[in-house]
């Protein structure tokens, strides 16, 4: 009896390694001694991530290799996989592993993918007809692994899981091998030499960022008038509001004069409203919500969130990062309230226990699926393992474990007093509040305060002690405002973006299934999505706002109006997809209709494209793209091409070029225009030639090639030299 234990990564098969008596190392997999789970010899291997892909194309058939609107649509009969690239190694171990197990355990991530990643593996080894278990658990600790393989389930409960994965999985692939191509060749027709590709998620993503992009670029300004009072009783002054805004400042004095109100009036106080007002704290952390706020707060990039909560969770330290719940179950509970001293020593607080028994806001089983929310695990680490933490660790390590504290802290306590005042008929109202009890909002003192909450804590009104009935005066001020346009998304606000995509959508039911399936992407593709937007050039990131280029800008004109830009797209795959996973639904019939779905795609898009007001958007893109015209043909434009700058007249002949790094120095499209324009641009910093040594320099162009002048005046020839032809 052999069993194989398959996991997702090397982490993972240690964890589980950790939770076992005894094992001995070997290269790509454990020999595991353990006769509580195991009757025979058991070994414990891993993938590393997926080993093994969808082929491309070209796989099937030579004619699809190079794209061709004459050869599309592209449905493979039967869909093959391959080994990933630079992966063969591992997978090479793991088949002969699989090949002589009695019995596989699936032991990757317990969700959709993770069924994937294995039953994938396993099928291209060629050993679909061995029995199989599934691991499933919810966390690394060594009891609820040691639990996870006392209650192993038989592995083909889970098969309809895979099917629904694998049905998304070539769904996606049949959409990118035949929407990429059409709309690359279609819009290079019209005069641009990109590709571009087209995704089921990142499309309708791209079409949001830049529906709010336009939205900032038509925005016109328009002023607007408000009216305010400003005050003074006998304790001190404060600026009241009436609540309407005018178009015009006439409009403004025409109120006035209606009511008969002069610039200075004396008043009564009307009425003062107080009361004692309660904010809980927030809900535990998904990983979209800990990614948006790590952007918020400390700029982290949703990718570098992962990264760091995937080795947070391999350190044992935070459970499974890729949950898009914010609860847990009482069992979860019941240990974190165990370890409330703990947590507090570490994060260095003290903590007012003034919830001890669960809540529904955070604790509720019902709404924990595959995974609860992001919390800290039992194990409360040492000193010595928090100096081991780099910084960025530290700050999402705390911020999990505080707000895990805050759940059992006090409610955050303020004293809200309303004022207003009746200005013959008309009512101005003041708003101020006096902080009760810090509360849960006492943790979190260290963290720095994101820009808006700042803002919030500045605009507060001070109110001074305040009678009912009090004379007072008042002092009418009209003030000119102007309205701002809508701001661009951060990184962190793209992922609730895509997490709340069915806010923009208009059909109630895709609504609906948007909003139960938490949106476009999962939370754990969502950030890759965002990092492929940009690798792809079709958004840029700065200072954290992103911007749309040109490029994104006619890829989203191209799809207007089509389901490629909108979130229904997906909408409409879930349903079918859950109906997979529960053994209700066929995904023969499901990729049946997205191949009607493209067939039909291809029919329509020449036509749509042609209608659409494309041409000039791609002709300004191209003129953009020009760097400086080229001293060679004086015809054509110099243009960045992967990995130098050429002339657009090259087909015609001209082959000037310019190299787009020298010495492990990249050169900006500046530098090449002071090149052209100059003859030599400005001090570059940086060169690094054999000897590893750094060194600063001038580029020169003379006689047709790049050359080296060093400050103290001597000129010497890069070695790879570019001549102008």
């Amino acid at each position: 009896m052999v069993t194989v234990i398959l996991a997702e990564k090397p982490t993972q098969a240690q964890a589980y390694v950790d939770a076992f008596k005894s094992a001995t190392a070997k290269k790509g997999y454990y020999v595991v001694n353990d006769d509580r789970y195991f009757s025979g010899e058991a070994i414990v291997t891993w993938a590393i991530g997926h080993l093994v892909q969808p082929v491309m194309p070209g796989y099937y058939k030579k004619e699809w290799e190079r794209w061709n609107l004459q050869h599309l649509p592209i449905f493979p009969d039967v869909f093959e996989y391959e080994v990933v690239n630079k992966k063969g190694a591992q997978f090479t171990i793991v088949k002969g592993l699989l090949k002589k197990a009695s019995e596989i355990i699936i032991a990757t991530d317990s969700g959709r993918e993770g069924e994937n990643i294995a039953r994938s593996i396993i099928n291209k080894v060629g050993v679909s007809k061995t029995p199989t278990k599934r691991l499933w658990i919810k966390s690394l600790e060594v009891s609820d692994v040691q639990e996870g393989f006392s209650s192993l389930e038989d592995g083909k409960k889970y098969l309809p899981l895979y099917k629904a994965a694998q049905a998304r999985q070539i769904g996606d692939w049949l959409v990118g091998m035949n929407a990429s191509p059409l709309y690359s060749l279609l819009l290079q027709k019209k005069g641009i030499s990109e590709s571009f590709s087209i995704g089921r998620v990142q499309t309708p993503t791209l079409y949001m960022i830049n529906k709010r992009q336009q939205e900032i670029l038509n925005f016109k300004p328009q002023p607007f008038f408000e009216l305010f009072s400003d005050v003074e009783v006998a304790t001190g002054k404060f600026r009241a509001k009436y609540s309407g805004r005018f178009e015009k400042k006439a409009d403004v004095q025409m109120l006035m004069e209606k009511h008969n109100i002069n610039e200075n009036e004396m008043v009564e106080i009307s009425k003062v409203t107080k009361g004692l007002k309660e904010t809980t704290s927030p809900q535990l952390h998904s990983l979209s919500s800990l990614q948006t706020k790590a952007n918020k707060v400390w700029k982290y990039s949703p990718s570098e969130v992962l990264d760091i909560m995937q080795s947070l969770y391999d350190k044992k330290l935070l459970t499974y990062p890729r949950t898009d719940s914010n609860f847990i179950t009482e069992s979860e509970f019941q240990y974190l309230k165990a370890n409330i001293r703990g947590y507090q020593n570490i994060a260095g607080v003290n903590l007012d226990i003034a919830f001890p028994e669960a809540r529904k806001r955070y604790v509720d089983g019902t709404k924990v699926k595959d995974h609860y929310a992001i919390i800290p695990t039992k194990a409360v680490p040492a000193a010595s393992e928090l100096a081991e933490l780099n910084d960025k660790e530290k700050n999402i390590y705390f911020e999990v474990v505080l707000t895990t504290l805050a759940m059992f802290a006090p409610s955050y306590q303020y004293e809200e007093t309303t004022v207003e005042i009746d200005i013959k008929g008309l009512i101005f109202q003041a708003k101020g509040k006096i902080e009760v009890n810090k509360g849960w909002k006492s943790l979190f003192q260290s963290v720095p305060k994101k820009d808006e909450e700042m803002d919030q804590d500045e605009n507060e009104t001070k109110l001074p002690a305040i009678r009912e009935g009090e004379s007072a005066s008042a002092a009418l001020i009209t003030k000119e405002g102007i309205t701002k346009p809508p701001k661009p998304y951060t990184q962190g606000q793209l992922i609730n973006l895509m997490k709340t995509a069915g806010k923009s959508v208009e059909d109630e039911e895709s609504k609906n299934i948007l909003n139960k399936t938490e949106g476009l992407g999962t939370e754990a593709t969502r950030a890759n999505i965002i990092e492929s937007l940009e690798e792809k050039n079709y958004i840029q990131v700065k200072k954290n706002k992103v911007e749309v280029t040109k490029k994104g800008e006619i890829l989203c004109e191209a799809v207007e109006g089509h389901l490629l830009s909108k979130p229904e797209l997906t909408a409409k795959w879930e349903v079918y997809l859950e109906k997979i996973a529960e053994n209700s639904g066929d995904q023969a019939k499901f990729l049946q209709g997205i191949k009607n779905f493209i067939t039909h795609l291809i029919e329509q898009a020449p036509e749509t494209l042609d209608s659409a007001n494309i041409e000039a958007r791609i002709k300004n893109a191209v003129e953009e793209s020009y760097i400086a015209s080229c001293p060679a043909c004086k015809k054509g434009h110099l243009k960045f091409n992967r990995n130098f700058y050429s002339c657009t007249e090259y087909s015609s002949g001209c082959k000037y070029t310019l190299p787009g790094k020298i010495l492990n120095k990249t050169l900006t499209e500046n530098h090449i225009k002071q090149l052209i324009s100059k003859g030599k641009t400005t001090l570059i910093k940086g060169f690094m030639g054999k000897s590893k040594k750094k060194f600063d320099a001038y580029l020169v162009i003379k006689d047709g090639k790049v050359e080296f002048d060093f400050p103290s005046g001597n000129v010497k020839p890069v070695k790879k030299k570019r001549k102008v032809k």
